[in-house]
């Protein structure tokens, strides 16, 4: 990397998604802010000159407003911003509580709007652009009987049409807004799924891994006139019946 080191925030840091993107983001030369509750107690990312760590809801204002200070008292620029924490479970769509439906906004929702509202802040500042990438799911665009993911969905699915709103918004300032919405991938999180129902929910009977969700968040952030795309790893998921 040419000139200053640029500088990444990544949510849901602690496992899976998150601390694969903190790793190629490390591995690409930038400073790095990992966040996630415990993300201090994680066996796969650890602080460094290069990484430090934040932990903390980031569905809460003061959680979203520490970890960006600490990206500018630590690294003194806020370059990307990669929007990975999120919670998903299923369940019937009368069966979601008032609890759950919280849950869901509080991190999905509320853990996005906080944390971006104070990156974009900083990057119109700044008057350099930036790049951010949220992560949301394939599910939204294409629902699959048996997987009762409604509820969910509503927080992902407006996750889809913000970023595309804040690429409008804010594209003549040079700030890029995309996603990554994958489909079934082999993360902690489906530690306890049988192999052949992960298959079956992919057309190529092949669910993504971390490295391809990582991947396709370094393409969007270098992909400099790529904003306002939904960028699907889903094995084709999202278009088709199977």
């Amino acid at each position: 990397m040419s000139g200053p080191r640029k500088t990444a925030i990544v949510t849901g840091a602690s496992q899976g998604i998150g601390a694969g993107v903190v790793k190629g983001f490390v591995e690409r030369g930038f400073n790095v802010v990992a966040n996630s509750r415990k993300v201090t107690q994680s066996t796969e990312v650890a602080a460094s000159n290069q990484v430090a760590l934040v932990d903390g809801h980031i569905g809460e204002p003061a959680t979203a407003a520490k970890v960006v200070e600490t990206a500018l008292s630590r690294f003194q620029s806020i370059d990307v911003l990669v929007n990975n924490a999120g919670i998903f479970f299923t369940k019937a769509f009368t069966d979601y509580t008032a609890e759950d439906f919280k849950a869901l906004v509080a991190t999905n929702l509320e853990g996005f709007l906080y944390v971006t509202q104070l990156t974009v802040k900083q990057m119109l500042a700044q008057r350099t652009g930036g790049s951010i990438v949220t992560i949301t799911a394939a599910l939204a665009r294409n629902p699959i009987r048996g997987v009762t993911a409604a509820v969910p969905m509503i927080t992902k699915g407006g996750l889809e049409t913000i970023t595309q709103h804040l690429a409008m918004e804010y594209a003549k300032d040079g700030i890029r807004v995309n996603a990554v919405a994958p489909g079934a991938v082999y993360t902690p999180l489906h530690r306890d799924t049988p192999k052949d129902v992960m298959e079956n929910l992919s057309p190529m009977g092949k669910p993504s891994t971390v490295k391809d969700i990582t991947d396709a968040v370094l393409y969007l952030t270098d992909a400099a006139t790529v904003t306002g795309h939904i960028l699907y790893v889903d094995g084709g998921a999202h278009f088709g019946r199977w």
